[in-house]
């Protein structure tokens, strides 16, 4: 079964935190990168400060809405230290 993550990407230009989730992250990064994400382009470059691995899609995605919906980088950086990169 394909393992999929939620990962956090930081803007190395202002600091700011990209959420996302995805089955292969090194290839997401490199089209962040590339401005291949319309949320992310001009806006790099990223880089990759957390991950967590995930049994599926779902499990993935519902971590990373849960995330979006905290905007508390202490919190998450506090509670979830063990992902981060």
């Amino acid at each position: 079964m394909l393992k999929h993550y939620t990962y956090i990407l930081e803007s190395s230009t202002n600091g700011r935190w990209y959420y996302g989730h995805s089955a292969n992250v090194e290839q997401r990064l490199i089209q962040h990168n590339n401005g291949q994400n319309k949320s992310t382009r001009n806006k790099g470059p990223w880089r990759l400060i957390f991950i967590r691995e995930f049994e599926n899609r779902l499990e993935a995605n519902r971590f990373e809405l849960y995330l979006k919906k905290l905007k508390n980088k202490s919190y998450i950086k506090r509670e979830y230290t063990r992902y981060f990169l």
